[in-house]
């Protein structure tokens, strides 16, 4: 177990899984930035990540971490809230204006408020400390595979969708509401794919998490409820007549 404090720090065995199986930039290895403050944990988790075969970079300071993230473009990012400097909630807001790189946001907190902001704000999932080493592992590789599988599909499939007045371009990443922009973060792009592929169909929440999240995601299915919530509310103030509907004991379905 990873203690939150100081205090302590035991290493659990590691699978025998390698970075090569979640894949990530031909020719070179996946590069994961580290950004949290508390150097013994950071020097536990670059000594497991790196025992699996990932490149690991650090930053201790929320300014620092922003600008190496937009310098070493990481292929996915574990991020603490609590920084000196700036926010982990300030550096996922504006890393998601820019890109789409995994965020996997720490925190010494289990309130849901902490964690329905982070996903609201972005992130991608979220690692309550304590934690241990083996859950750190296994989300890194399930958020590798999601975002290897997910600019593969884009690059071989020129999709397009649309239910309604809701209409998406796949590959261009674009979503429009009669015909106007309605810029949307990773996560709940592909959520609304989801929804649009499978117009007037309820989908369990097991379903979406299959659908978007993965067959390996470790987070729980309220992860679903804050992203379906954010996504109608940007329906709602792009004005559609499309929203996304609950079925009380089911899921949610799209309905024009």
């Amino acid at each position: 177990m990873l203690c939150s404090g100081r205090t302590m720090l035991t290493h659990e065995p590691q699978g025998a899984r390698s970075a090569d199986d979640a894949g990530s930039h031909a020719g070179r290895r996946p590069r994961i930035l580290l950004v949290d403050d508390e150097r013994a944990i950071v020097e536990s988790l670059r000594y497991a990540l790196e025992k699996e075969g990932y490149e690991v970079l650090d930053s201790g300071e929320g300014g620092e971490a922003l600008e190496l993230a937009r310098r070493s473009a990481p292929d996915l990012i574990l991020l603490d809230i609590m920084l000196p400097g700036m926010s982990g909630f300030e550096i996922c807001r504006v890393l998601r204006q820019e890109s789409t790189v995994p965020i996997l946001m720490l925190t010494a907190r289990a309130d849901e408020p902490d964690r329905v902001v982070g996903l609201d704000l972005g992130a991608d999932d979220y690692i309550t400390k304590p934690f241990s080493l083996r859950e750190v592992l296994a989300r890194v590789r399930a958020a590798l595979r999601r975002a290897q599988v997910g600019a593969r599909d884009v690059r071989e499939r020129d999709e397009r969708l649309s239910v309604g007045e809701v209409a998406m371009d796949v590959a261009r990443h674009e979503v429009t509401v009669r015909g106007q922009a309605m810029p949307l973060p990773p996560r709940q792009f592909d959520l609304l794919r989801a929804f649009l592929a499978n117009s007037g169909r309820v989908l369990t929440r097991a379903a979406l998490l299959q659908h978007v999240w993965g067959y390996d995601f470790t987070g729980d299915d309220r992860t679903v409820d804050v992203h379906v919530r954010w996504l109608r509310q940007k329906l709602q103030e792009a004005r559609s007549a499309t929203t996304i509907e609950t079925v009380r004991g089911v899921g949610y379905k799209l309905g024009a």
